[in-house]
Order: structure tokens, then sequence, then C-alpha cells
């Protein structure tokens, strides 16, 4: 099934005669008002701030209805529903839809020389041919999550510079708390996606992306790939992974982070609040760039999450409008949370004070050149190393954890063969 899907998927196709998103046709003339449905990820909060957001958009939009789908494995089984025409009138773009796909699946929001001057993440996220498809629902800083007082505890108080000074400090962790040092939520999958997120941050280069699709060999020593993947490998062979990564459980890691039961989590800023809320104090929760150091800097990728979009198929496309607009502009979402607001004349969030702290430069990956758009994506999917799902990474923890036979020199030769081979197809 799921190679019918990514078939489907890469050719650009909605197949299936499902009926249209949003069970009233109001809006349907250009006119807010009616249903729609909007699908999330945020199952923690769909119950609560969600209805909040709900109460607040009917009443400036009356005559509307608004209803959550929220989904937890949400990149699997959107990608199915989006083989059918029935996958919501607003959603999260899914990772796995290049940028050449956008047009068969989501409605244009506009230009981007019409919403760049407002908005961030819209000059090389999810668009095509001068066209926005979506707008963040928050922005991120990389690097990782950690519970400062056990770091400190370990006699760790500041950012390591290297992947090993960072290995060593996992040591210290497990040497010296009963902390679990680093929790990859192997079974989930996604989370190991978020290591993705540090291309760019490891070399301090903003055509990071561009250059790794004019790459045949990104796993080769020395290079971003090859340091982000070696890190992964180096500490779950150290021991200083989960004892079991099969029965991780999303939920449960952050209150576990948050209680200090574990260290450190590899993932975009988006998450400390979320740590926060499970802490004894939210003093206790910091955020510090990937271990690695470019002419004696930290560097770390600031970028849009998920994107609000409109389904290319929906009947009420003025009130999905309506909603992405409000929800960007008006639901405070982003600073909620923690995040880089989508808003360029919002403030810069608190929660990224220990990134300041440590004088990391913070910088925005620059957009492919014309014709390019999505290609190091698209370069993945064919080679089945997607690179934001964390499916080839769990092969990475398999082969460290001695539960797959291939040594890490042997794992990043077959990455580099099948990328190669993928690109030549591609180029």
């Amino acid at each position: 099934m799921r190679s019918m899907i990514a078939a489907a998927l890469a050719l650009g196709l909605v197949l299936g005669g499902a009926t249209g998103c949003g069970s009233d046709d109001a809006g349907g003339d250009g006119k807010i008002g009616g249903e729609i449905t909007v699908l999330t990820q945020r199952t923690d909060i769909v119950n609560t701030v969600f209805q909040d957001y709900k109460k607040k958009f009917e009443a400036k939009y009356p005559g509307t209805t608004v209803k959550f789908e929220a989904i937890t494995d949400y990149e699997g089984d959107v990608r199915v529903r989006m083989n059918t025409k029935n996958y919501g009138d607003v959603l999260l773009i899914p990772n796995s839809v290049t940028d050449d796909q956008l047009k068969s699946f989501f409605e244009p929001l506009g230009t981007v020389d019409a919403l760049k001057d407002k908005y961030r993440f819209v000059t090389n996220e999810k668009t095509f041919d001068g066209k926005v498809y979506g707008l963040s629902i928050t922005g991120n800083a990389q690097g990782y999550v950690l519970n400062k007082k056990v770091w400190t505890q370990a006699g760790v108080t500041e950012p390591p510079k290297s992947p090993e000074e960072f290995l060593a400090a996992l040591k210290a962790i497990k040497d010296k708390t009963g902390a679990i040092p680093l929790y990859t939520n192997y079974k989930e999958a996604w989370p190991l996606g978020q290591w993705e997120g540090v291309r760019g941050a490891v070399s301090g280069d903003p055509d990071a992306v561009t250059k790794l699709a004019e790459d045949d060999a990104p796993w080769a020593a020395g290079k971003e790939h090859y340091i982000i993947d070696s890190l992964l490998y180096d500490a779950v062979k150290g021991g200083y992974t989960e004892p079991d990564p099969t029965t991780t459980n999303w939920e449960q890691s952050k209150g576990l982070l948050g209680t200090g039961k574990i260290a450190t989590m590899m993932l975009g800023s988006w998450s400390i609040v979320q740590m926060q809320q499970a802490a004894a104090s939210k003093d206790d929760i910091a955020y510090w760039p990937f271990p690695h150091q470019t002419n004696g800097k930290f560097h770390s990728v600031i970028g849009g999450d998920y994107k609000n979009a409109i389904n290319v198929n929906s009947k009420n496309k003025a009130t999905a409008r309506a909603w992405i607009d409000w929800f960007t502009d008006e639901s405070n979402y982003a600073t909620d949370q923690g995040g880089v607001s989508t808003l360029k004349s919002a403030a810069m969030p608190s929660t990224l004070a220990d990134l300041t702290a440590a004088k990391t430069e913070l910088i925005e990956l620059n957009p492919a050149p014309k014709g390019k758009e999505g290609l190091a994506d698209k370069i993945g999917n064919s080679a089945e190393i997607a690179l934001f799902d964390g499916k080839y990474r769990q092969v990475i923890v398999d082969a460290a954890r001695g539960a797959k036979n291939e040594s890490k020199d042997q794992l990043f030769a077959d990455l580099n063969k099948k990328w190669a081979a993928a690109r030549a197809k591609l180029k």
C-alpha cells in the first residue's frame, strides 16, 4: 500500500472519486460561511486550545462552523487520504509532497511577491512557480531540547561544541544520573525525521539543500548527513539511548523529559513549550544548538513548521481561506507554543533565549534555483530515503543497537549508492 501511495504522489495524481470536503456548500460562491473540516496533528490540544480557536473564529464569522480532525500518524494517514478528494478543507501539507506536486493537491494562497513582506517562510517553503501554497502554523529553530537540571547534575552547563563533546556529555549523564541521556522516539518514526532539520545548521550554509541535491555522496565523511547520522548511530551504539526503542511513546516521553527521566531529544524548538508543560519548573527546560561549530560559531536553521493549506477539491474555499488567515494573523498560536511567528511584525520568542546566549547564528535556507524546487526531497523519495519521515533513520538505530547486521560504513555506503542512483534519474 505504501509503495502505491508513493507512486501516486510521485506522479502528482489525486485518485478516486470520493465526495468533496466540507458538508456544507456555503462558501463555494466566494462568501464566507458554512462548515469546514480542519485536519491537525495536535491531538494533545484539539479538545482544549483548538476549541477556543473555534469559538473565536465562529464569533468573527457568524454562520460558519469549524470541525477538527486530529490525526496521530499525520504523515501516514493523510498521505493515504490524498489518494481521494476527501482530505479536509484545511490541512497541513505533508512533508512527502514535493514542491512541484503542490498545485495538484492545494489551492494557491497568493504570490511570493505579494506575501513575503508580511509573512516569514514563504520565499522557499511550499512554494512553486512564484506561488505560495501554505502558511506556516509556527516557525522553529533547529537543535535539541534538554532538561537542563539533569545536564547540570552531570556537570555539563554549556552547549557541547562538537559531536565528540556531545557524546561525552551523554556518557556523563548516563554515569552520574538515572536519566536516559538521549531519547529517539524510534517507534513513532517521525521524531527521527526531526534530525533532518539541522541540515544547514551543521555547515552554516543557507544553500545547504540546493547543494544536497547536487551531491552524489551526502554520507561521505565530513559532510552534513555523515555528521548528523553518525551522531545518532554513535549515541545508540554507545548505549546512551532508550533500552528498547520499539516501545517508545511520544506522549509519555514529554512527561519523562519534563520530569528528568529523559535528558535530551533532538527536536525543533516547537517542542519547548510542550516539555515545559510537563516540567516542575519551566526553567528546567532549555534549547541548545546542534553540537557542531563552523568558523567558531553555532548555527541554527530557522524555518516554518507545517503549513496550513486549502484542499484544491474543497467546496468551501472562501471559509477555508478565512480560517488560514485568522489562524496565522490572530490566533497567537505560534507565540503561545513558543515558536517564531509567521508574522514578520511579531517579536522573537523568549524560548530561544538559550540559543541567543550561545551566540548562535540563525539562518534561513535560500530557495532552490528555478526548475530545481524540491529536488532533494524528490531524490530522497525516489531512493526510498524520505529525509523527513524518520524511517531510514530507524534502520540506522537498528544497525547501531545490533538488530541489523550492518556497520556504519556499510550503511552509509548503501545510502550513498541509492542516493546517487536516484539522483542520476532525476537531475
